[in-house]
Formats: structure tokens, sequence, C-alpha cells
């Protein structure tokens, strides 16, 4: 086999008095030189040492997203939300306030104002809200120091808006509940959006994180604000949402009533399609208000919602703000599996929101505040 030079080099030779400081100079040069290559090869062969063990953990894996380092290492404190969930009015109370109570008895009302209602806009419900002096937050909740502690979704829409997802709602399937999590959960209302004949409302989603999900199917996404979070640290995102709501002592108050400004939950109403050309990067953050999305909202105060609540039984974590967008909105699947992907990331488990929750009966008038904007 022939040899063949690497790279040649035409060196002309200097001056005789030049000679020795050329012979030191090409020395340096050709030191640093070979230094400089070891020194980018050991670092090629960590870096691809690095690849090849995170590699092995992904073939080890069971495809569900790889975190460097567990949770529990990365963050030394404890959750100082956690069990936050309040029960009874106030410390060393035992009247067990905010469980669940019956609307009315003998004809008289026995909680504030319910959600979710009826957002059409010109919509105002009969139950007067002057006696508690509640109204709504119609500024955007962290201009008014509030941040979200939560998010979660109901299968269906809890709100009802004319024309966007009401009564004549379409989706995948017509039955009044499905059965998810081998437990059946009732169906709101639905968007009109569906199209069998349209591949993004029934090609199938492969889902990564997000539980029980369906493509074409109408969903209410919440999120949860609170004065009183853990805003801007590692415990602000919680399960239940309650602990999030309520995780700071001395800043909600039943006495003075001030519930209504200091809790909100954004609500905006999805048909979830396979269609990366609605994909939105971040939606656990909140609400999308973007174009259309986000832009016309029905403001008014309310309460917790979910199926434990219906129009006989009624919700004492009452009054809170609402905002909620009056129009149903397109988005991907990979959106909500991302989301998904982030809520798995929080120092807080929030397994038990990563599928959609039963949606509660719309709310009657004579429950539904007359505060409505």
């Amino acid at each position: 086999m022939d040899s063949k030079p690497v790279c040649t080099v035409d060196v002309k030779v200097a001056p005789e008095q030049n000679r020795s400081k050329f012979s030191w100079f090409a020395i340096i040069v050709i030191v640093t030189g070979f230094v400089g290559l070891l020194a980018i090869e050991a670092t090629n062969f960590a870096t691809l040492g690095l690849v090849r063990e995170i590699q092995k953990d992904m073939d080890a894996s069971d495809g569900a997203t790889i975190l460097l380092a567990s949770k529990a290492n990365m963050l030394e404190d404890t959750n100082i939300c956690k069990d936050k969930k309040p029960l009874h009015s106030g410390p060393g109370k035992t009247d067990e306030y905010f469980k669940n109570v019956q609307c009315t008895i003998d004809g008289v009302k026995q909680a504030l104002e319910q959600a979710g209602g009826n957002v059409t806009a010109g919509y105002k419900g009969g139950f007067d809200t002057t006696a508690s002096g509640s109204t709504p937050i119609t500024e955007p909740y962290w201009k008014v120091g509030l941040c979200p502690v939560n998010v979660h979704w109901h299968l269906g829409a809890e709100h009802l808006s004319v024309g966007e997802y009401d009564e004549s709602g379409k989706g995948p399937a017509a039955a009044a509940s499905r059965k998810l999590l081998a437990t059946s959960v009732r169906q709101g209302l639905r968007c009109k959006h569906y199209d069998a004949m349209q591949p993004k409302y029934t090609k199938e989603y492969a889902w990564q994180h997000c539980v029980g999900m369906k493509i074409g199917e109408t969903y209410e996404v919440h999120w949860p604000h609170s004065a009183a979070g853990a805003c801007g640290t590692p415990n602000q995102y919680q399960t239940p949402f309650y602990d999030g709501v309520f995780c700071n002592d001395n800043i909600i108050s039943l006495s003075p009533l001030n519930t209504y400004k200091k809790i909100g939950v954004q609500a905006q109403v999805f048909t979830v399609v396979n269609d990366e050309n609605y994909y939105y990067p971040d939606l656990i953050r909140g609400m999308i208000v973007d174009g259309r999305r986000g832009t016309d909202i029905a403001k008014y105060t309310g309460s917790t919602t979910g199926t434990s609540r219906s129009s006989t039984v009624c919700s004492k974590f009452t009054p809170i703000t609402w905002q909620v967008d009056r129009k149903c909105n397109l988005i991907s699947a990979s959106t909500f599996d991302k989301m998904c992907a982030d809520m798995k990331a929080q120092r807080d488990d929030m397994t038990d929101d990563l599928h959609a929750h039963g949606s509660r009966e719309i709310v009657a008038d004579a429950f539904a505040a007359n505060n409505q904007q």
C-alpha cells in the first residue's frame, strides 16, 4: 500500500539570524495545536459518552419522558401547599363550612351563587349578589396579583354558550356519559366543529402523557388562579387545585368576604383535533389569548364545579370569579399531550388531573349570578 502524505506545508528557510526564533515559534505552534486537538477529542469522547448513556436510559425506559434527575433530588424543600384544602371556616373551628350542602331547604337558599352557568352574551342569572357585594374581577388575573395554581379539564363543557357549545353540539360519541379509567364520567355540552368526514376529527393520536383522551371530543379547560398561591416557586402548581388556591395563609377571608377578589378561574372550551396547525406550546400557563381566542370573555361570580355538585347539591367554595371564553376553539392533541408532560414535571403529583373530569349540570337560573359582564 503506497503511503501518501496527510498534508504538505511549503516552508521557506529563514535567514540564519532568524532561524532560532522561527524554530522556537514553530515548536510552540505545533505543541499548542497538538494540545488543542487532544482537548477537542477529549470533549468529543466525553459528549459521545454522555449521549450513549442517555441513549441507554432511553432504550431501557417505557417511553415516558426521561428526567436526568428525580424531582425529589432536584427540589429539597417541602411542598408548603400540601393538604391546604380547607374543611372548616377558620383555624380552631370544626364547622365543616366547606362541605357541599343542599342548595335549598324549605325554599331557603343554603349557598351563594354557583357555576358553571350560561355565559351567552346578554344573559343574566336570577341570583342577586347585592347582599354579598360580590363582583367579578374584570382585569386579567395577573394584573391583580393572581397566578395559576393548577390546570385540569372536563369532558364536554360545563358552561353554555349558545351557538358555540350547547345542546346541539357534536362529537365522536353520543352517550350522555363515557367510560373513563374504569368509571363513567358525565358528558357536558359540545362544540359544533366535529365532522366525521375530515380526518383531523377522527384520526387517532398516539397519546403519551394524557389519559383517556379522544380526538374530535370537546373539553373545557380550567386554570384556577389565586392570590394565595405559591406564585413563582416550584410549589405553584398543585393537585388538588384547592391546595394551590389556599396555599398561603391570611390572604383569603370569609369575614370580611374577599374570595371573589382573591380567587379566579379561567375557562376555555376546545375541540381536540389531530392537526399540528392548531398546536400551542404552553397551555399549562393559562387561557390562550390570540386572535379570536380569549377575546370574547364572560365574567361573573360563581363557585367551584365538578360532578359532586348538581342542580340540588351546591358548593360552598363561593363566591369566586370566573372568566370564560364564549367561543369554542380548535386545539391539537399534541398541545394537550405537551401540557400533560409539563404537569408530570411539577413538584406536586398531578396524576389525578391527567384525565378529563366529569361535567356538572348547567346551573339553574336561580343560582346563576346576576352580575355577568
